[in-house]
């Protein structure tokens, strides 16, 4: 399983369910690694490559929500969904806390299952074009090449040296150009947590962001109160 563009990690105590589930996504041309409880699903995890990793919250041995945590450790980019039987709001907090691109509450409809998949590939396939493709930006006086992580107005010296975070956050910022960029998203991207701390640490290096560019006003960052953050730049 060397290519993950359809590899999928489902994670099912109910062996019936799952083995139904898993049939489904065979048929449509989807790999998938069936576990039965927490443990194996965490043990499969680490031997293989997936696209996309589908949780039951209520699981043996460890639940689901413990489960995403250990798998968010190892990748902090792979989607997960997250099967229940009923919706709680302090569940659906905790999951999205967690990074969980979407919940399905059993029974749920499995052609609407299979668009969210799709939904989810696609959207992974856009961005890893974008990210792989896009490391070098020009924007008023200002180059900044994300492979480096320096920054440098016009011509002059030194160019600065930014640090792994400061770097992620500007590119993030400058692929959300002149739109929101949602807080939440570069906590989670960035940080892999959004929490008070992670929140306060993400201000402190925008104001650093916004000292290496205040040398030139065309360019500024707003903070959109409770939103986010927009860069501008004017012509």
């Amino acid at each position: 399983m060397k290519n993950n563009d359809k590899n999928i990690l489902l994670v099912e105590d109910d062996l019936n369910f799952g083995a139904v589930l898993n049939d489904f996504l065979n048929l449509h041309s989807y790999n998938v690694v069936l576990a039965k409880n927490g443990i194996e699903g965490f043990e499969k995890f680490k031997k293989h490559q997936f696209g996309l990793c589908i949780l039951d919250v209520m699981l043996p041995f460890k639940d689901g929500f413990t489960l995403a945590k250990e798998i968010r450790e190892i990748d902090k980019d792979v989607p997960l969904f997250f099967l229940t039987a009923k919706t709680l709001k302090d569940d659906v907090l905790r999951g999205y806390k967690i990074g969980a691109d979407d919940f399905l509450t059993k029974p749920f409809d499995s052609d609407i299952l299979l668009l969210k998949i799709k939904s989810i590939f696609k959207r992974k396939k856009l961005n890893s074009k974008v990210e792989n493709v896009k490391f070098e930006f020009q924007f008023a006086g200002f180059n900044f090449n994300s492979k480096l992580r320096t920054l440098q107005f016009e011509s002059e010296e030194p160019i600065v040296k930014l640090s792994p975070k400061e770097n992620q956050l500007l590119k993030m910022l400058l692929n959300h150009l002149n739109d929101l960029m949602p807080r939440e998203l570069a906590l989670v991207k960035i940080w892999n947590d959004d929490n008070y701390f992670t929140s306060r640490s993400m201000d402190v290096y925008i104001a650093k962001i916004r000292k290496y560019l205040s040398k030139d006003q065309r360019v500024e960052i707003e903070n959109i109160h409770g939103e986010g953050f927009r860069m501008i730049v004017k012509n």
